[in-house]
């Protein structure tokens, strides 16, 4: 008979009982489809009441670990391979829409294969060792193939490797302005621009933008009044609003910078859901004073933290200096198994597929909430949903929250204090299919109701 091993005691012992069923279907101890003892066989064996043991198989059910029959007793569950389709995203209820990332039902098909290969190559010996400033050579045209997709004529020789993007973000910051410089960027903004910011010492003001990103008006109106020193732009799929900037804006924007000597930084990481490239990213229009920015973390896993920059080579020592004096290297090891995907053509097929999920989940947003202000587009990570009045985005990220969605709300994303917004960001990739159709009937639920406090 199975019976539970406590490794330590200080929590409810219900909670225990779950925890060892978890642990030991973890270790293999446990086998799916295998029966447990009874509510009274445990009981007795443990020397508690039989409704300590139900608590325990009730939560351990809730998990997902447990199913009961009636008349047979309780199993273990059968648990499928991870799908996009009926994939559990979270154990704790929640279901999560408040993080951009891939969807991981691909990972299963070439990860093992991929670290498999790498353990046994020729390079392993190398990747185990230190690199050269900037990266290995190979490691860096593996990143001009992969920035060339978006950025034609990529030279490797103007590549810095970093430890995925947000890393890069802080090398441009750190290594092209000083404390207390003035950094322009969308006036919603990603909040890892927020953090990385202030952590420096830096000052930060947002440009206005419309459906279309950034306004050249107000860029303009910022750099006359203020003289900035960097500007970090997200031109394509922009997060939050998902907006795409079109080339002629991108133009206008390059030639302001040219005009104030204002350095750009081209944060490109989800251009590859661009799959036609009808825009060329914001870097091409001025390239001697622009730093383009992406990595694998969104195309392919958030694990896989490198993060390729092509810069001008007049910045290339001060970049490579500041890589080593944050992180000394971005892993070797790290760099040859994203090399090893782009240089067989796997990273490419891999981000089609994303691009291909994707779009069923715009499809799937649209139809269940599309009578709101939504935004999106063809392949997008994300939506982004403009609140009907009264709602405030605090409020409604608060709710969805209480009813078992996260979402991030719009106050989050504000470059400045002094900003408003009623939107908040809803992002598709991470859960199943059908708990994304249920996160989304649920919102839409809360929408329909005519007055938000009704749910307090």
């Amino acid at each position: 008979m199975w019976l539970p091993q406590f490794t330590e005691q200080n929590q409810p012992l219900y909670l225990l009982i779950a925890d060892a069923i978890e642990r030991d279907i973890a270790a293999g101890r446990l086998l799916p489809g295998e029966r447990l003892p009874t509510l009274k066989e445990l009981a007795a064996a443990l020397q508690v009441t039989p409704g300590t043991v139900g608590r325990g198989y009730d939560e351990a059910g809730r998990r997902g670990l447990l199913v009961g029959e009636v008349g047979r007793g309780t199993f273990v569950a059968r648990r499928a391979e991870p799908s996009a389709v009926d994939a559990p995203s979270m154990a704790s209820g929640q279901i999560d829409l408040s993080i951009i990332k891939p969807n991981d039902s691909g990972v299963a098909d070439w990860l093992p294969g991929a670290l498999a290969e790498l353990a046994h190559g020729t390079e392993l010996s190398r990747v185990l060792d230190y690199s050269a400033d900037g990266g290995h050579v190979a490691h860096k045209q593996a990143g001009a193939a992969w920035v060339g997709q978006r950025l034609p004529g990529a030279a490797w020789q103007q590549i810095v490797l970093t430890s995925g993007a947000q890393h890069g973000l802080m090398v441009a910051i750190g290594s092209l302005t000083q404390h207390d410089d003035l950094i322009l960027c969308e006036e919603l903004c990603y909040p890892g621009i927020i953090s990385l910011a202030h952590g420096l010492g830096r000052r930060l003001k947002g440009v206005r933008i419309d459906a279309h990103g950034m306004l050249p008006e107000s860029l303009r109106e910022l750099c006359a009044a203020h003289r900035p020193k960097l500007l970090i732009c997200v031109a394509s799929h922009h997060n939050p609003c998902n907006s795409i900037m079109p080339s002629e804006r991108r133009a206008e924007i390059a030639a302001i910078a040219r005009e104030f000597e204002l350095f750009i930084v081209d944060d490109d990481i989800y251009g590859f859901l661009e799959a036609d490239n009808a825009h060329a990213p914001l870097a091409a229009f001025a390239p001697e004073r622009s730093i383009y920015l992406t990595s694998l973390s969104k195309s392919i896993l958030p694990a896989l933290r490198i993060g390729y920059l092509h810069a001008p080579q007049a910045m290339l020592s001060r970049f490579a200096s500041m890589v080593r004096s944050s992180v000394w290297m971005p892993s070797p090891l790290m760099a040859q198994l994203a090399s090893e995907l782009i240089d067989s053509g796997q990273g490419r097929e891999l981000a089609a597929r994303q691009r291909q999920e994707a779009a069923l989940r715009q499809q799937m947003a649209r139809d269940i909430l599309g009578i709101y202000e939504l935004r999106g587009q063809a392949n997008g990570y994300h939506v982004w949903l403009e609140l009907p009045q009264p709602w405030s985005s605090d409020e409604f990220a608060y709710l969805a929250r209480a009813n078992g969605v996260s979402l991030v709300s719009g106050s989050q994303f504000l470059a400045e204090r002094s900003g408003t917004t009623r939107g908040v960001r809803i992002a598709l990739m991470a859960p199943s299919r059908d708990e994304l159709r249920l996160a989304l009937t649920k919102l839409a639920g809360l929408l329909a109701a005519p007055e938000p406090r009704l749910f307090y």
